[in-house]
């Protein structure tokens, strides 16, 4: 099977790269260190599956999965990261992700998994508990947005003209997030949507 593998941190792609080229039945035919550079060389190399890290430069594994659902194209995706987030788990889910596995498990069970993705099965890390799967957005679109814009520092003022809506109905929308998130202040429910990846 041919493997691509995206990974920001130069030192880790090697050894995952390193490690696997072991194998009779893996061959890795690309190496990237963004989402972009994965995507091109899925395209161009016609890799079986990709493992992408989750949190990457330029375009997430996230959106590589998103973008290749759309095209219909064949390549298998495997999500590899530190991150145990409910949002990522929904958003790999709906991505028609094969595999989501954490990073501290050892290369020999990433082989595995890839040979079981191979075949046609999904492969998810068992630490991802059932909590975490069922745990869903109480967020509105609409919320969301506002989160994002409170993230990146505007006032209720700009957000106001950003989205066409008065000042009280934006006060109004933050006073729900604040509510439906448990947050102290805006500072903290950016922190809180953020973490359990409930903001693209």
């Amino acid at each position: 099977m041919k493997i691509v593998i995206a990974e920001d941190q130069g030192m880790l792609r090697g050894a995952i790269s390193r490690l696997l080229s072991l194998e009779d039945d893996i061959e890795v035919v690309g190496e990237a260190d963004n989402g972009e550079q994965a995507l091109a060389l899925i395209r161009k190399q016609e890799a079986d599956i990709a493992v992408l890290d989750i949190e990457m430069p330029l375009l997430s594994g996230l959106e590589v999965a998103e973008t290749l659902q759309a095209e219909g194209h064949p390549c298998r995706i495997v999500i590899v990261t530190t991150f145990a987030r409910s949002g990522y788990y929904q958003r790999a889910v709906h991505a028609g992700v094969r595999g989501y596995l954490l990073k501290e498990a050892p290369v020999s069970e990433l082989a595995e998994a890839l040979r079981k993705i191979h075949e046609g099965r999904r492969v998810f890390s068992p630490h991802l508990t059932f909590s975490m799967m069922e745990e869903t957005n109480p967020l509105t679109a609409r919320e969301c947005e506002v989160l994002i814009h409170l993230k990146e520092g505007h006032t209720v003022a700009e957000i106001s003209k950003l989205i066409f809506l008065s000042p009280a109905t934006i006060r109004n929308y933050i006073s729900e997030i604040l509510q439906k998130l448990e947050a102290k202040n805006r500072i903290d429910a950016v922190a809180i949507a953020q973490n359990k990846g409930w903001l693209k």
